[in-house]
């Protein structure tokens, strides 16, 4: 889910206060005209901070067993993409620093008939386990994620995987507790290897998905600085992500 794509890697979403109470009484809310900021990643920094495996951010909630799958077309390939909150857990850091945080799989593979479905012969495209904890004051925090890039069934990559607790990394910021239109915040803090930012463009944008039509939205532009890649992605409130590029939400 380092949640920018990328043409292996897709990363995972953004809560909303005033600004979409604004949104629903003004309409869609735009980038140019709300002030821009950059949060501080010392949001999440390990020991200025406490942290719950109890994620219940309303624009990206992870409870354990939630599932969402979609589906689209990209470069003429049918793709579909599967994320799942697991039951497991994942340490970061030691001692006054401890962090536990909670694993999220995203499952991308060939979907050559469109059904949204891992039937027999589809081959995976990539297999990513993801770690996330929510700090004190509803910010989503994303400690780092191991990836398996596949050709032919078989992994031949790992590109892209990192880990907050490794030498020069750190936990980036990747659901704001009280976003603005216009806010700026780096979700993966791995120079050389990571660095994926996100900045919140609109809210309240009447989307339909074939899972549904949903208004209380928010909109992200997601860049990779490292190859200059741009995305976009929505999330809907109590839902999460809905739309993640070329792929659409079918079910939750």
């Amino acid at each position: 889910m380092g949640l920018t794509r990328s043409p292996h890697t897709r990363t995972t979403a953004l809560i909303v206060g005033v600004v979409f109470l604004t949104a629903l009484i003004l309409g869609p809310a735009a980038v140019s005209g709300a002030g821009k900021a950059k949060l501080d990643p010392a949001l999440c920094a390990p020991g200025r901070n406490t942290f719950t495996l109890a994620i219940d951010n309303a624009f990206f909630p992870l409870p354990v067993g939630r599932r969402w799958v979609f589906a689209g077309r990209e470069q003429g390939e049918s793709l579909g993409l599967q994320i799942t909150v697991l039951n497991a857990t994942e340490g970061f850091f030691r001692g006054a620093k401890s962090v536990t945080t909670r694993v999220v799989e995203e499952h991308e593979w060939a979907d050559t008939n469109g059904n949204g479905r891992i039937d027999r012969r589809e081959e995976p495209i990539e297999i990513s386990r993801n770690y996330f904890a929510q700090n004190q004051d509803g910010t989503v925090c994303y400690f780092g994620e191991v990836v398996d890039i596949y050709e032919g069934g078989t992994v031949v990559s790992h590109e892209g995987s990192w880990r907050a607790d490794a030498r020069g990394n750190a936990p980036g910021i990747y659901m704001p507790a009280r976003p603005r239109v216009g806010m700026t915040f780096q979700q993966e803090i791995a120079p050389g290897i990571a660095e994926d930012e996100a900045t919140i463009i609109a809210s309240g944008v009447r989307t339909k998905v074939p899972a549904g039509t949903f208004t209380q939205t928010i909109k992200t532009r997601d860049r990779n600085p490292l190859d200059g890649s741009t995305g976009t992605k929505l999330y809907a409130r109590g839902v999460g992500l809905i739309v993640d590029g070329a792929v659409k939400l079918i079910r939750y």
